[in-house]
């Protein structure tokens, strides 16, 4: 047994508990307190596994499952910022960058090398298995707003034409789950959830 490797493996398990402690925007379906990144990750992987027959391209769904579970741990340095902050975007890139640096070299090299192609190729969005993903990660969170009445819509003012903007990439890869994003959307409008 290689000590040394096994050592960094257990570091970065230790590390990556942090993510239990990054705090989402959005509350829970039940409205008891806010999601946490780690509950967020999870969510998005069984979303993966129970929705990938709506995808209009093949998709390894395990390889979509590995995305989805790394793709916030950067947030552990870099902290969550919220979809619609736009001051918050400007420096985003940059922060998460800074933290996969740190964060996944902690494992050894080929694993760091591994987890770091499946965040790039998160962020890229230009793969099947990465749209996928990144439109699960945009279904996910109007799932919790209209469970929620809206909640951190309210909270920050965001309206329905900035959701369905954020939210188009969903249509590329899944036609049918957008359609239900804007049945969604159209309730939540009727409902008082979110403003036009």
């Amino acid at each position: 047994m290689d000590s040394d490797r096994l050592k960094k493996q257990i570091e970065f398990i230790v590390e990556i508990d942090k993510i239990k402690q990054v705090f989402r925007q959005t509350l829970l379906m039940d409205g008891s307190r806010h999601e946490n990144d780690a509950e967020h990750s999870w969510h998005l992987a069984m979303m993966a596994m129970l929705l990938s027959e709506y995808t209009n391209e093949k998709v390894d769904v395990c390889h979509v499952i590995k995305m989805v579970m790394v793709h916030d741990i950067v947030e552990i340095d870099a902290g969550d910022t919220f979809v619609y902050d736009e001051k918050g975007y400007l420096d985003k890139s940059d922060r998460e960058k800074k933290a996969a640096d740190r964060i996944f070299n902690i494992l050894p090299d080929d694993q760091a090398k591994e987890i770091r192609a499946l965040w790039e190729e998160f962020e890229e969005r230009k793969t099947p298995d990465a749209k996928y993903a990144s439109a699960l990660d945009r279904i996910q969170p109007i799932l919790h707003n209209y469970y929620t009445k809206g909640h951190s819509w309210k909270e920050h003012g965001v309206k329905s034409y900035q959701v369905l903007e954020r939210n188009k990439i969903v249509s590329e890869i899944a036609p049918e789950l957008w359609k239900f994003i804007n049945e969604i959307l159209e309730d939540s409008i009727k409902k008082g959830y979110i403003e036009r």
